[in-house]
């Protein structure tokens, strides 16, 4: 990975560069490198040690306590977090998927999944394999255990395969409720917004499907041509508080009548103010 500025470090962890300093200072917890104009630099291990201790900021730990931990000890405690979540009964499958998609195996990564999706259906299969293999692979991210191109590899198969099942759900009549789907510029993880399409369009609604990477003029127009009743997208990256606030706050402006739905960075959701016509749905069952 190339070199980071401290502001691109904010930018990723959703920590203010003023914290993260305070943090190197008081507790050494990053090692930045300083260039001939004394600017930090930082790694993308530096990246990987603060995201996992931003990740374990809810536990029991005190900041004070994660800032002097080896990267081993974050990675095992990360670990251990998620072990405690995951549905042992299909941990089998994560891990058969995570061996196949690090050999590039196509053929047996989709093997498992096919194998999964014909035996406990797609939503079950999302709820308790593919949910989990996304959170194990963004914790060998984290531990600089997986690389990048596996883990697009794996992404796109599954996003492949969430298209198929959406293909085989009949067209919505024109009276049903209309949903507007997007997630806003910058944004790219797009599996959670297509799954949420395939539950709202088997649930037989009109699903407007915009993508990613959206701006704010072209959700304007969509919603001036379509006019839905609800939008819904996922907050994925991390962000400061302010700036999420302000593009909420821009797509309230855009929809002002209608029911917003958002979802996904818990962290990031929790400290925002949400409106009467704004509902946060913070697991699948809400959806």
């Amino acid at each position: 990975m190339n070199r980071l500025s401290i502001a691109q470090l904010a930018q990723f962890s959703g920590i203010k560069p003023h914290t993260i300093r305070i943090w190197e200072q008081r507790y050494n917890a990053l090692s930045p490198e300083r260039t001939e104009g004394n600017t930090r630099s930082y790694s993308g291990n530096d990246l990987r040690r603060l995201l996992n201790i931003v990740g374990l900021l809810d536990s029991k730990y005190k900041v004070s306590d994660l800032c002097v931990m080896t990267d081993e000890h974050l990675h095992h405690l990360i670990q251990q977090q998620y072990n405690e979540e995951v549905d042992t009964d299909f941990q089998k499958y994560v891990l058969q998927l995570i061996a196949a998609g690090i050999d590039f195996n196509q053929a047996q990564f989709e093997e498992t999944l096919d194998y999964c999706l014909e035996k406990i259906g797609v939503i079950a299969t999302f709820k308790k394999v593919i949910y989990p293999l996304l959170q194990r692979l963004g914790m060998m991210w984290a531990a600089d255990l997986m690389p990048p191109a596996q883990e697009h590899f794996m992404s796109n198969i599954i996003r492949q395969k969430l298209l198929v099942a959406l293909d085989t759900i009949p067209p919505a009549k024109d009276t049903a409720k209309k949903w507007l789907l997007f997630l806003a510029e910058d944004e790219f993880h797009e599996i959670a917004l297509l799954f949420a399409h395939y539950l709202l369009r088997l649930r037989g609604e009109n699903v407007i499907y915009l993508g990613t990477n959206v701006p704010l003029s072209t959700l304007q127009q969509a919603v001036d041509t379509v006019v839905p009743d609800a939008v819904l997208t996922f907050f994925v990256k991390s962000n400061f508080t302010e700036d999420q606030q302000l593009y909420l706050n821009s797509v309230r402006n855009c929809f002002p009548n209608g029911n917003i739905y958002i979802s996904g960075n818990e962290k990031l959701i929790s400290t925002l103010e949400l409106d009467s016509n704004t509902t946060w749905l913070q697991n699948i069952d809400d959806l």
